[in-house]
């Protein structure tokens, strides 16, 4: 009599938990679908500005975010994967021609630092200046250290932009190429007394800069425009539309730009929102 009891009792538990299965099925399915992939460039990701804006886009929508942070190139490589449901990047003709080729959908302006020209203190190529084209030249005649990160970034994209207002195809024989985001390749400038061409948003949160400032600031060449935009759901199905949608449509509101203003370091500010403009 009470084996057969704890059979019915071990039965009853049982029915029981696989009910209880059954009933949180359609919650982990929700929260599977509240999260989205954001391909970014390196600078939202390592100045810092991700860690401070996505918990209060969580806290206003529930919605996790994983940051893929790659050089602008590739992330919108991966967004024409299909690899991810948002790209918030840096390259204004890059961004324009994803949306053109039907990769993108509701693209909009966000926010915009500069870049500026980064060296050693004492400066020995004279490049010190507010013309970025003429100190490019500078280094180039002297055959200064100069990094680059060549890694089709959109740092990298302003870079050659700059070398070509310059008028000059041998960079010099200081030039150098490491492939790298923008802490290794501030990293690298750093530890070698090189230049580099650097987001003054990485440059602010950057920690190891040994004898490195800023020389080259002040030209309007070196505005640096973000855009945000949802992967195409027409091309990859599988994109969370909705999601990305509520994180395109938070980050360009009053909340979202609130939020990016906000974020500083030493009590200055990195980015500047401007999606109403």
């Amino acid at each position: 009599m009470r084996t057969s009891l704890l059979s019915l009792a071990s039965k009853h538990v049982a029915s029981l938990v696989a009910a209880t299965t059954i009933a949180l099925l359609p919650l982990v399915a929700q929260a599977q679908a509240t999260s989205i992939v954001i391909a970014s460039t390196t600078s939202t990701e390592q100045s810092g500005l991700f860690g401070h804006i996505l918990p209060q886009f969580k806290q206003a929508t529930g919605i996790d975010v994983k940051v893929v942070a790659l050089g602008t190139g590739q992330a919108l490589d991966v967004g024409r994967r299909g690899d991810a449901d948002v790209v918030f990047v840096h390259d204004a003709a890059a961004e324009q021609k994803f949306v053109d080729e039907g990769h993108g959908v509701a693209h909009r302006q966000v926010m915009y630092n500069d870049f500026v020209l980064v060296g050693p203190k004492g400066d020995p190529a004279s490049a010190a200046g507010n013309d970025i084209a003429a100190a490019l030249q500078k280094l180039a005649a002297a055959g200064a250290p100069f990094v680059s990160r060549g890694d089709k970034s959109g740092t990298h994209a302003a870079e050659l932009r700059y070398w070509k207002a310059a008028g000059l195809e041998d960079k010099g024989r200081g030039y150098k190429e490491c492939g790298c985001g923008m802490g290794p390749a501030l990293n690298m400038a750093a530890s070698s007394g090189a230049y580099v061409l650097t987001d003054r948003g990485t440059w602010l949160s950057f920690k190891n800069r040994a004898d490195l400032a800023v020389l080259v600031e002040g030209d309007t060449r070196l505005f640096n425009q973000y855009g945000v935009m949802v992967v195409n759901p027409a091309r990859h199905p599988h994109v969370k539309e909705a999601e990305a949608r509520s994180f395109v449509d938070w980050i360009v509101s009053p909340a979202g730009q609130e939020a990016i203003a906000s974020y500083r370091i030493a009590g200055e500010q990195l980015f500047f929102p401007n999606a109403g403009q």
